[in-house]
């Protein structure tokens, strides 16, 4: 989008025909309107498109005439883990590092007397700045230009908390490494903690956070964040002065109908206590949890053991309600013989299912080829092995459906 078109989409009579026509095909819409050249159209059916995305990522936000580009709400936090994120931190002033399309640094200035959003992308900076003027909100001021540069014009001391959600493309490639990014945060440790005395870094979620320390001196906690079963996040928080004996804490956070958080305040991972045999039961921890590694502790807390020593596949004979992940019943477990596989499959009438696996030589697709399984929403297959590393399978269904 140009500054130009973004002009264009704030007249009244642009926005009110975006409105109409919010239900319409954008591609659709653009042939339509393509001979009206007083209008933006290109621009008009980019914002139809992403108001249909919006309504999903960020639902309560969305119910106001916004406006976005594509790149920038794909790239922004969803709304409901921005919210949760914003309650981490509180202050007076807040430096929100690479604002993007404004969504953090909305949900941080219900938090903060003054926060100050920085962009280098001026188009997008007038985006976030309209958005904020249509929600009522006044005490967040815009910088344009380098975050770098910006970073180094602040004097130190000047923020009680500093945000950055650095960019994770290198040379077109996607990358998940933190010295990497667009920023440089492991660069500007020692002067964004100057500036601030506590730091957040929004991470990728494929950020593989065990060796942080030696890249962050200042870190004190990583939070891993899931929505929906989903991993969106890493939260990586500094602190000035920290010294290399203060632990750092891992935590997982996974937001659903609920919230639910499991903590490890050493951040080294739990004993794992292994089942004899598979219980009645199959749980699956939350993805944020199996990525903070913290399955360990919510077996201790619930009362759960694992399927084997590798894989965190829990087991137990009691049904725990409003489990942090997928729960299934288990049917029947059984050793994996490939010349019986199809045989016993057959004997128990099952021709297909959803299947997965962890710790198995076959993958999904070479099981159904090789077995010819169909597939199923009723019936799930879990292929690891046991206690003793032996190759095995488990029957499962729904709790819905075996309570049946």
């Amino acid at each position: 989008m140009t500054l130009d078109e973004l002009r264009a989409l704030q007249d009244p009579e642009v926005l009110s025909l975006i409105a109409g026509h919010v239900h319409d095909d954008p591609a659709a819409f653009a042939m339509r309107f393509h001979g009206r050249k007083e209008l933006p159209v290109r621009a008009m059916a980019e914002q139809i498109a992403c108001r249909r995305k919006a309504s999903a990522k960020l639902p309560s936000l969305s119910r106001h005439p916004l406006l976005y580009t594509q790149l920038a709400l794909e790239q922004a936090s969803g709304e409901r883990a921005a919210r949760w994120k914003s309650g981490l931190m509180q202050g007076r002033s807040l430096v929100d590092l690479t604002g993007g399309l404004g969504i953090d640094s909305i949900f941080f200035s219900s938090r903060f007397d003054r926060v100050v959003y920085c962009e280098r992308d001026e188009t997008l900076a007038r985006i976030a700045e309209y958005n904020r003027q249509i929600l009522g909100i006044t005490n967040v001021e815009t910088r344009t230009g380098d975050s770098v540069e910006l970073l180094g014009s602040f004097s130190d001391d000047t923020f009680d908390w500093l945000y950055v959600d650095p960019a994770r493309r290198e040379e077109g490639r996607r990358s998940v490494g933190l010295e990497a990014t667009s920023p440089d945060v492991v660069a500007l440790h020692d002067q964004m903690l100057r500036k601030a005395r506590r730091v957040c870094i929004k991470a990728s979620p494929a950020l593989e956070i065990s060796g942080l320390r030696e890249k962050l001196p200042g870190l004190v906690e990583v939070i891993v964040v899931s929505v929906d079963r989903e991993c969106k996040e890493i939260l990586l928080l500094l602190e000035r002065g920290v010294t290399g004996e203060h632990p750092v804490t891992v935590r997982a956070v996974c937001l659903d109908d609920r919230e639910f958080e499991v903590v490890s305040s050493t951040g080294a991972p739990g004993d794992r206590v292994v089942a004899l045999h598979a219980g009645q039961w199959l749980y699956e921890p939350d993805a944020a949890i199996i990525k903070a590694r913290l399955a360990a502790e919510l077996a201790t807390r619930l009362g759960l053991e694992f399927l084997n020593h590798t894989v965190d596949y829990l087991t137990s004979d009691r049904f725990i309600g409003k489990f942090p992940g997928r729960t299934f019943h288990i049917v029947e477990s059984l050793p994996f013989k490939p010349k019986n596989f199809r045989k016993d499959l057959a004997r128990r009438g099952v021709t297909g299912a959803s299947i997965q696996r962890r710790d198995f030589p076959l993958s999904p697709e070479q099981l159904r080829k090789q077995y010819r399984l169909g597939e199923s929403s009723e019936v799930f297959l879990f292929f690891t092995r046991d206690a003793r590393g032996e190759l095995v399978y488990l029957i499962c269904r729904k709790p819905g459906r075996a309570a049946q």
